[in-house]
């Protein structure tokens, strides 16, 4: 992947282009931004420009033959780690190396993907994922080889906020005095989840949201649709360019996620005093509970910004909502007065403490049915005058 197919951010291009052009390349870099903000086609495309020696930023041109082994993700000088767990084709010990035509498939497909594309694809989305120990003692044998080609050998670790405690430790050292050109490149979506002693290791670069233009551009480029079209699903997006994408083929999981969540708020408004709606609510927790963890966090973070887009709704800041239902029986616009500064940080509190269970492989029903009988309590609760 080249510098100029990675939409946007101009100002990050620049800056890794400059640095490698100088011979300042830092041994271990952490891309940090928001799902569809592309640091993984960024990285992918700063490794080939430092492993073929490209030149000309956007211009790229190099070595020819190592450019074609990037347009199939097969150079010998990049390795890859990512989060990965047992599935039906591998039963123990699973590591990246197991996975990589699963991975080229997602490169070649969704390189804008998430953790949620990934696990799918791999058949494991009621498992959660993660960066151990037999990953990070492959990682050491990989750096430990010579290069192939006599250049530098890049490590990129993808989700590294997935990466245990045990397996951090293992890396500690090798990050800090890693061999000679060598080039660790971390991806995150956020910094926190990656203990101090890695960060600190790391220069760090910011990925914001995509520009909408950047999004309506791309969009128009690789699906020729119509630049009206084009332009309302760059602003539905919010800066998210895999959501764009899903937008485009119709094929986002947000339309089942709202199904669900219309469902949830109107029995949620119901079931004070009323014994039929507390079934109705149970039911529904059942029914969520017998999906996939990952669709469960997917599904509870939907909630939150729907409640945070309801919000910006309330207090007329409509320009800065983006996002729009496709029921004609649920409005944004008559749902939004239910949601203000008296209940939202509870309603926010309780939905990411819900993730936090979930994620921890709680109960999911107890967690969702608990969750259900406060909502109903916030949503009544009046804002105070």
């Amino acid at each position: 992947m080249l510098f100029r197919d990675v939409i946007g951010q101009e100002h990050i291009k620049k800056h890794l282009v400059f640095s490698a052009d100088n011979g300042r390349i830092p041994h271990a870099q952490l891309f940090v931004g928001p799902e569809g903000s592309g640091t993984l086609p960024m990285a992918i495309a700063y490794a080939q420009y430092v492993l073929c020696n490209n030149s000309g930023g956007e211009n790229d041109s190099g070595d020819a033959v190592c450019n074609l082994k990037f347009d199939t993700i097969s150079h010998p000088d990049l390795h890859f780690a990512f989060p990965v767990t047992t599935n039906d084709k591998v039963k123990s010990h699973p590591v990246s190396k197991h996975f990589l035509v699963e991975w080229r498939q997602l490169l070649k497909e969704q390189p804008y993907g998430n953790l949620f594309d990934w696990y799918k694809l791999l058949g494991v989305d009621n498992k959660q994922g993660q960066i151990g120990v037999d990953e990070s003692l492959d990682i050491v044998k990989s750096l430990a080889l010579k290069s192939y080609e006599g250049g530098y050998k890049v490590m990129l670790i993808w989700m590294a906020g997935k990466m245990n405690i045990a397996a951090a430790n293992k890396l500690l050292k090798l990050i800090e005095e890693p061999p000679n050109k060598t080039l660790f490149l971390l991806i995150a979506e956020d910094e926190e989840q990656i203990i101090n002693t890695i960060r600190s290791r790391c220069q760090i670069l910011h990925f914001p949201p995509l520009a909408q233009s950047s999004i309506k551009e791309a969009l128009v480029k690789a699906y020729n649709i119509e630049v009206s079209v084009a332009t309302k699903i760059a602003h539905q997006a919010n800066g998210n360019y895999n959501k764009a994408c899903d937008l485009v083929y119709k094929d986002t999981e947000d339309t089942q996620f709202e199904t669900w969540f219309v469902f949830w708020i109107r029995s949620a408004f119901r079931a004070k005093g009323n014994k039929s709606a507390i079934h109705d609510l149970i039911s529904w927790s059942e029914e969520i509970a017998k999906t996939g963890r990952e669709t469960q966090k997917q599904f509870l973070h939907f909630c939150l910004d729907f409640f945070r887009q309801a919000l910006l709704m309330n207090y007329n800041a409509e320009k800065l909502v983006y996002m729009e239902t496709n029921s004609d029986s649920f409005q944004m616009e008559k749902f939004a007065p239910f949601i203000h500064g008296a209940n939202i940080l509870e309603i926010s509190d309780e939905l990411q403490t819900a993730i936090y269970h979930i994620e921890r492989n709680g109960n999911s029903k107890i967690i969702l049915t608990d969750l259900s009988i406060k909502l109903t309590r916030l949503l009544h609760k009046k804002e105070a005058i």
